[in-house]
């Protein structure tokens, strides 16, 4: 087992904890530290360096003994990089990732509050709240790294737990929100900690009578097949995927398999998706960050399409699918920028189809008629 053998000559000026503390401050996201630069924060959407001395590789692996475990440090020495949590007692818990780069290590933190944020917190349309009332079928989060995926299906879970009398098992790399009984009861189960991998963790799940199953990542042809079959054997099943909009995420689940399965997935994709809400998180006029979320519903419509390979004419069917709750990525954006909340440079810099912004706005950044987004 390889465990860093600490010298005093390595240490740094200041602790990881120290390090760590002012980002309770809302607008500080995430904590690097990399060989060769200070440490740096990452604020709002900037990345700015501390008035700190740069570190060195020695720094690092000085700074990582105070708090990665010999197990830990063993997986990161088999495998090069390792995700982990790591929790300042009455403060916040983080989510660490560890890197090999230019053969020293490079961290970076993520702050996890807490206290799971309130669902009417986030920002997301009321429909996605409908989502927590379900009985069975499979809801995905989906968007980039750092868009919020975890923070909405951490608040999900909270509504289910606080409303509904289930059983409900998580499979996390690594486990973020902590989530206490109340009307449900909760097992969060860890990857390394608790469990080896997704799909081992996976294949036992259904042995300890889940009525919900939250699956922190759908990552290969095993888990998406395992989440499929709990989705379709009445189960409500919730994961992310790293995808931008709600038809990409078919595609992209679809495209894992072969040929000669796709056609079976389809069938089972259409029969078991009840939603897929993609995500971005930018930056909000006078400061701080909002959530714009694409909602896609599951109904006959969209059904049928998934089934006959039409994935192509997903978005048509959301852009007019408004009175079942759906709304596509751009309908979302332009309706930020109606109620001030982002900017136009905002809009075009996140959007899906700039032409069919241009439809909702004219060249001063004013409205043009209704019609082509439905009524705004």
């Amino acid at each position: 087992m390889t465990v860093y053998e600490r010298s005093d000559s390595d240490k740094y000026v200041t602790t990881i904890a120290e390090l760590l503390r002012p980002m309770t401050d809302r607008k500080i996201s995430d904590l690097h530290l990399v060989a060769g630069v200070p440490p740096c924060y990452r604020i709002e959407t900037d990345l700015e360096q501390q008035d700190l001395p740069r570190l060195t590789p020695e720094n690092l692996n000085h700074l990582l003994s105070d708090i990665l475990s010999p197990r830990e440090w063993d997986m990161l020495d088999q495998n090069l990089e390792l995700d982990f949590s790591f929790s300042l007692p009455g403060i916040a818990r983080y989510r660490g990732n560890v890197m090999k780069q230019r053969g020293s290590y490079a961290v970076v933190f993520r702050a996890v509050p807490y206290e799971i944020p309130q669902f009417a917190s986030l920002g997301l349309p009321n429909t996605v709240l409908d989502l927590c009332n379900l009985k069975r079928g499979l809801v995905l989060v989906t968007g980039p790294t750092g868009s919020g995926k975890s923070t909405t299906l951490a608040a999900m879970i909270d509504v289910i737990n606080r409303t509904r009398q289930l059983n409900i098992v998580t499979v996390e790399d690594p486990i973020e929100y902590l989530h206490r009984h109340r009307k449900s009861t909760v097992r969060q189960r860890e990857i390394g900690a608790d469990t080896h991998s997704f799909s081992n963790a996976l294949r036992h799940v259904l042995r300890h009578d889940p009525d919900v199953i939250l699956i922190g990542e759908m990552r290969d042809l095993e888990s998406i097949s395992i989440a499929l079959t709990a989705a379709e054997t009445g189960h409500l099943v919730f994961s992310t995927l790293h995808t931008q909009t709600a038809p990409l995420t078919i595609n992209r689940i679809i495209d894992v398999f072969g040929e000669s399965e796709r056609k079976q997935i389809r069938q089972q994709l259409a029969a078991t998706v009840q939603g897929v809400v993609s995500q971005q998180l930018m930056a909000r006029v006078g400061g701080g960050r909002v959530v714009a979320a694409e909602v896609m519903k599951g109904i006959p419509a969209i059904r049928n399409l998934i089934r006959e390979g039409k994935e192509h004419q997903l978005y048509s069917v959301m852009q007019t699918g408004q009175e079942y709750g759906m709304q596509t990525m751009d309908y979302a954006l332009v309706d930020l920028f109606k109620k001030g909340k982002i900017s136009e440079h905002t809009v075009y810099e996140h959007c899906i189809d700039k032409q069919e912004i241009e439809r909702v706005l004219d060249q001063k950044g004013h409205y043009a008629a209704p019609g082509s987004l439905g009524e705004w």
